[in-house]
This record gives structure tokens, sequence and C-alpha cells, in this order.
């Protein structure tokens, strides 16, 4: 069951410790697609509340199998003040071209008609790889709420090909592998959405500084490391049940087991990746 009461301490651990004042909420690591819809109404309300005055953006992730369950959590999320949604495209009866995929996502963002959109490519795990690049081509006639994209693959040819291609639309491109963050910094990133920004967000942080400064050779230093600790882990087995354990370690709130059918991280796990994690020396000295 969802523990609702640790999200205000949730809230403040972000802003407080990690330097982080945005959130994405029902998305991957937080196991959107394994809950209810009942439930993923009460967890957007719960962040937005208690987000309230403390957080910047809140973007609401709603996509479902269901296109009208997907158009059911926009209407809400609109209803509850949420800065912006996001849609991954639905993965089991699979959109198999650009038009296909638009018309879906148009059905749920017109359900949104004055909260920014944005859609969630995450290939690895929809299985639905059409080019972001093709997609976004004559997108914002289709979809004028459209924003952007949480570009959570590997293929940075794709991202780099959006980016110049769409620099006059100021649309927004928020990269979703942590490990291969400032790659996509160098070719015209916006940002980041990602799951070890929840216990590795100041030194994220502080990597995006060194970035902007330029000074490309302390940026390197942080992202090698995080790649150290994400290239140890990847090894033991690291998915989100681990997350929530290394997340339940670094900032000592009960993150709690996942939902079936993921089962939680082994002790062994935790034992050893908290070791990597306390062995790493970060460029400010932590």
């Amino acid at each position: 069951q969802i523990n609702f009461p640790v999200i205000r301490q949730y809230v403040d651990y972000l802003v407080n410790e990690q330097d982080v004042k945005s959130v994405f909420v029902n998305g991957t690591t937080g196991e959107g697609l394994s809950l209810s819809i009942q439930e993923r109404k009460q967890l957007a309300e719960e962040w937005m509340s208690q987000g309230k005055d403390k957080l910047d953006h809140v973007i609401v992730h709603v996509g479902a199998l269901s296109l009208l369950e997907s158009q059911e959590l926009a209407r809400h999320a609109a209803a509850i003040g949420a800065g912006g949604i996001a849609a991954m495209a639905p993965f089991f009866f699979k959109p198999t071209n650009k038009d296909e995929l638009v018309a879906f996502l148009q059905k749920v963002a017109s359900e949104a008609p004055d909260v920014p959109f944005y859609y969630y490519h995450i290939p690895p795990l929809t299985g639905v790889k059409i080019r972001v690049e093709e997609l976004l081509d004559g997108i914002k006639e289709r979809i004028p709420t459209f924003q952007g994209v949480k570009f959570s693959d590997t293929d940075l040819l794709d991202l780099a090909q959006c980016i110049h291609k769409n620099e006059t639309q100021q649309l927004e491109f928020l990269y979703g592998v942590d490990e291969q963050l400032l790659g996509a910094l160098a070719v015209g990133a916006d940002g980041a959405v990602g799951s070890t920004y929840n216990y590795l967000g100041r030194q994220t942080n502080l990597m995006l500084e060194a970035f902007a400064k330029p000074d490309l050779a302390l940026a390197r230093k942080y992202q090698f490391l995080t790649g150290e600790f994400l290239n140890f882990v990847i090894r033991l087995g690291f998915g989100v049940a681990q997350t929530k354990a290394v997340m339940t370690l670094v900032s000592g709130i009960p993150m709690g087991p996942p939902r079936l059918p993921l089962v939680g991280a082994s002790m062994e796990f935790t034992v050893k990746a908290k070791a990597k994690l306390d062995s790493i020396v970060w460029p400010d000295g932590d």
C-alpha cells in the first residue's frame, strides 16, 4: 500500500538535502503503471499538496494502456493544478507509426487543454521505437500544448536531431538516462528526469553548474563517478526495487518494497551498494 504520510518528509528531503525542486510523479521509479487509477490520483494530489510553495514544477505522468484511463488522469492532473502532464506510448497494443502515436497522445493532451504536455519516450520499457525526430515533425499543429520530451533512451543521435531541428520552437528536452546526462547536455538537453537524482541530486546539480561555466573537466568527474556507481550496481542487478533500497539508505526515509511482479532488493545488494556509494569521493569533498 502507498505510504502517503511519508511524502511530506520526501519533499523536504529533496528540496533541503538534494536541492531538487521539480518532480515527475507516477513515472517508472514511482511504479505508476503498477498502481490503480485511484492510487495514481491520490499520489498526484499528495505531491501537489505537500509540494505547495516548496516545489517549482510538478509533472504528473498520466500514460496508461487504456486511452480512457489516461484521459481521466489528464483531467485530474489539470484539476489539481499540475504544472505539466506526460504520457508514454501504450505498450501492449502498440502504435506502429508516428501517426498512430500522435493520435493517441493528442486524445490525452486535449483533456488538459491548458497544461503543458510532454511525450515520455522510453523504448527500453514500452518497446515503441518510433524515433522522436520523426514524431516531432508537425506535432505542435496536432497538440498545441506540446511542450517537449522526457527522453529516456541512449540514442543521442535522435536527441541531437530533435534539438537541432526544433531550436526555434522552444521545446524542452529532459534527459532520462542518468549515466549519459553529460553527453545529452553537450547536444543541448535542457534538464533531466531520473532516479539517481533522488539521492545524488546535489552532486548532479554541481555537475550542471560545472557544465554551464564551462568547466568540462569538473563536469566529467561528476559524470564518471555517477557512472562508476551505476556500473557497479547494474552488474549486481539494478532496477526500481534496488533504487528504493538505495534511497532508503541515503535519505533515511522508508521507501518500502516494490509491488509485484517486482521483488525487494536483497540484503546482499543493499550492503554492497552502500559500501560502494560510501567509497566514492566527490569533487566537493563529500
